[in-house]
């Protein structure tokens, strides 16, 4: 067995060439009047095409590059020793090791590249600053992936190059400092570098968002709900999964506090800034301030009575100058909620809870690309990373 076992390490992988599309349908609930156009959806169930002995774990972010790249972020601690039997001492299967914690696909699926882990990241006053569970990404105009994590002491937002050199980095690992600490992070859950500005939903043990000057690193403000002092409570002790189904945790879209996950952060074209409130079952949309402050504008209530992992985990627009279709990610409904941007009428919904192509067990982060596809992640047991393929709008 162990010969055989060698013998398969030496074959050359292949190259992961772009798969056929084989798209299928996928479950679709109208909520607009009949007749009116939104936009349409298959699946394509041939993407993407990893190498033939790498596996990922909990997709954790998915991010579209300027190029037309996606890029997402797993967990490969998440892989059990039966997934990674290749990775094994000696081997005890012939499949897999886990692939690099940050990857890259072209539009087609094909593996472009893979990097990240402790070597890559410095090691500042004893502790080393790659996070333990990655969590969010975001790829800028320049081409530069930034990522933070909500793992044990993962209190920062690490910036790389497309090539994984390390750059700099927000916040320290195994320092927090609460809600009102201007260097420090708590479990940042996502990142976006616009206009100048870093901003980043301080998420997992803060509840806040938070910005930095992107030439100087300096401090720019910091935000709660409502874009008031951010005053909630901070997270006792470190979070984990258990968390995020807990029944204690009830939804109050009218809470004047963000509630304990503090989900996302997605700048618009047009000057605005989408905050995922995800235990509240809302996104809360801010103005952007030509001084970097954030003014509230109005709050985006998705199935404000969910229970369990709750609704809002991420948002992302139609590729259109105007982004004039808003797509939200409802974590336990397993579906993408489809809206008109300008009214935020709800038109529609994809998706559903499942294991099949074009289902979702724990849907975690959403993008589109220039085509107007949809790239979606799961964490917990889905562990994956699909495409949406955009048919028209109908």
């Amino acid at each position: 067995m162990r010969a055989l076992f060698a013998a398969l390490l030496c074959l050359p992988l292949a190259a992961a060439a772009a798969p056929d599309q084989a798209l299928a349908p996928l479950a679709f609930e109208q909520i607009a009047p009949v007749g009116t156009k939104m936009p349409r959806f298959k699946v394509d169930a041939a993407w993407p095409a990893m190498p033939s002995d790498l596996l990922l774990g909990q997709v954790s972010g998915v991010s579209v590059g300027p190029d037309d790249s996606v890029w997402v972020v797993h967990r490969p601690h998440s892989l059990t020793g039966t997934d990674t039997g290749l990775a094994q001492t000696p081997p005890i299967a012939v499949c897999c090791k886990p692939a690099p914690p940050v990857v890259r696909f072209s539009a087609d699926g094909r593996y472009l590249s893979g990097w990240g882990g402790a070597a890559s990241a410095p090691t500042i006053e004893g502790v080393n600053q790659w996070p333990a569970s990655l969590h969010g990404v975001f790829v800028d105009k320049d081409g530069t992936v930034w990522f933070g994590g909500n793992g044990k002491g993962d209190h920062v937002v690490m910036n790389y190059t497309a090539e994984g050199k390390y750059l700099r980095q927000i916040g320290r690992r195994e320092k927090t400092g609460g809600n009102d600490a201007t260097d420090q992070l708590g479990n940042p859950s996502d990142v976006t570098h616009t206009d100048g500005m870093v901003l980043v939903s301080d998420g997992y043990v803060n509840r806040r968002v938070i910005g930095f000057d992107a030439k100087s690193g300096g401090y720019k403000g910091r935000w709660g709900a409502y874009a008031k002092p951010p005053v909630a409570p901070t997270r006792s002790g470190d979070f984990d999964q258990s968390h995020a189904v807990d029944p204690s945790k009830v939804a109050n879209p009218k809470s004047p506090m963000f509630a304990d996950i503090v989900h996302c952060v997605v700048p618009t074209k047009d000057g605005h800034l989408y905050v995922c409130d995800r235990n509240n079952n809302r996104a809360q949309l801010f103005k952007r301030e030509k001084d970097g402050g954030l003014t509230f504008v109005r709050d985006l209530v998705i199935a404000g009575e969910t229970g369990g992992t709750h609704t809002v985990t991420d948002i992302a627009f139609s590729p259109d100058p105007e982004q004039t279709y808003l797509y939200v990610a409802d974590m336990m409904n397993g579906r993408i909620w489809i809206l008109r941007r300008k009214t935020h009428e709800v038109l529609g919904a994809i998706g559903r809870v499942g294991r099949q192509a074009g289902q979702f067990t724990w849907l975690h982060s959403i993008d589109t690309d220039s085509q107007g596809n949809i790239y979606a992640t799961e964490v917990n047991t889905g562990r994956r990373v699909q495409k949406l393929v955009f048919t028209g709008i109908e």
